[in-house]
């Protein structure tokens, strides 16, 4: 007798369709179950208020409760960081987004952008200054690539740095900066004789400023600014000294960019459950319009979309863990997650229909907030141009 005829099948899980969760050991589900509780307990209540007001309230003291979650920085070593494995670090992603995007975009620039360039190119002087605050959300960060004029194309942006004796003077603009106007430093790449370069800029600094952006009709609950430079003095050590070039804020945004693979399917589970109550709850012509095929129809499909998104995320994630992951890969993920993301809130909006639009339900908030994370950090165009290369070894970006 075989071992399967010997042993009896679990029984099916909805939540679970593929039995996921087996991949996972009890240190993987711990720390997705707190980042569930904390989300459930400290977001969900106020998000859609936060997101009607366009703001984000007392984002110090949640700063500071995710530092003490340890999901700061959470895959670094050292410095106060949890040194967690990058399927945990997925796993907290995905719980903070099924939450709100804006509350996973601050994780995600706060520890995979500004603490992962200091922790990987920055000096043991700007990491013992820097990091072990960050990891306990005292001081935030920000990450300045993006410009006004230059988003896609960051090898001709127009912030420079030049040197005036033995310190830098560092002029320019940065645009869609998630935390800038709330951060206590900013992470800032510039021109330089020599190359990209990228600064440890203190926030408090004479000609420093960060306006926010006001009049966002997605990331409504997340602080986005403009940073502006005019002639900021930095000494000589506020350089990262370990990279020249674009590599540098490229390898960044790649470890950033492995967050939004997990975090996409956070919002589009949180939308998928939604359209599963609502269609075993709602009535029409006499019975829950779950019982109609068309409806089982789309449920299905959403749920095969959002199940093998959350396999291909473990899968990257485990290939991190081994320092296997290669860009392509992550731009692979990127891709395909957050455009099935978006088409599973759009497909949950027609199953509640009128009530799809109502910030009663989270789907149209994970819907607009999609939208932006389509685009930052690698629109659709330039993840489908880096497959595109690699399949071909042509090169077709310019």
């Amino acid at each position: 007798m075989s071992a399967s005829a010997r042993t009896p099948l679990p029984p099916f899980d909805p939540a679970d369709p593929l039995g996921i969760d087996d991949l996972l050991d009890p240190d993987d589900l711990a720390i997705r179950d707190t980042v569930r509780s904390w989300a459930a307990d400290r977001v969900l209540p106020h998000i859609a208020d936060w997101y009607e007001k366009g703001e984000l309230p007392g984002i110090h003291e949640l700063a500071r409760e995710l530092g003490s979650l340890g999901a700061l920085g959470m895959s670094l070593e050292g410095y106060g960081c949890a040194g967690a494995s990058a399927v945990q670090y997925g796993l907290a992603c995905l719980e903070l987004e099924a939450a709100d995007s804006g509350i996973r975009s601050l994780v995600s620039v706060q520890g995979s952008l500004a603490m992962y360039a200091i922790h990987r190119f920055g000096s043991e002087e700007q990491k013992q200054r820097w990091l072990p605050g960050m990891a306990a959300g005292e001081t935030i960060g920000c990450f300045g690539l993006t410009e006004p004029d230059h988003g896609s194309d960051p090898a001709s942006m127009r912030t420079y740095a030049k040197r005036d004796g033995t310190d830098w003077l560092l002029s320019g603009r940065k645009m869609w900066i998630t935390n800038g106007s709330v951060a206590g430093v900013a992470v800032v790449w510039a021109q330089t004789e020599e190359g990209i370069r990228g600064f440890v800029v203190p926030t408090d600094a004479a000609g420093f400023s960060a306006p926010e952006i006001k009049h966002k009709w997605s990331l409504r609950a997340s602080v986005t600014s403009e940073l502006v430079m005019d002639e900021v003095r930095l000494p000589a050590d506020a350089v990262l000294p370990a990279v020249v070039g674009l590599k540098g804020p490229l390898s960044c945004l790649s470890h950033a960019r492995y967050g939004i693979v997990w975090g996409a399917m956070g919002a589009a589970r949180s939308s998928f459950d939604a359209a599963v109550e609502y269609a075993k709850t709602r009535e029409q012509f006499g019975r829950p319009i779950g019982g109609f095929q068309l409806t089982q129809a789309k449920l299905a499909d959403m749920a095969v979309e959002l199940h093998k998104g959350v396999l291909l995320a473990h899968h990257l994630g485990r290939r991190l863990d081994a320092g296997r992951l290669r860009p392509e890969q992550v731009s692979f993920g990127k891709l395909n997650n957050v455009r099935e993301a978006i088409e599973i809130c759009r497909t949950s909006r027609t199953i509640l229909g009128a009530n799809g639009i109502s910030l009663e339900y989270p789907v149209m908030r994970h819907a607009t907030n999609l939208e932006s994370v389509l685009t930052y950090e690698g629109t659709v165009e330039m993840h489908q141009l880096v497959l595109g290369k690699a399949l071909t070894g042509l090169d077709a970006f310019r």
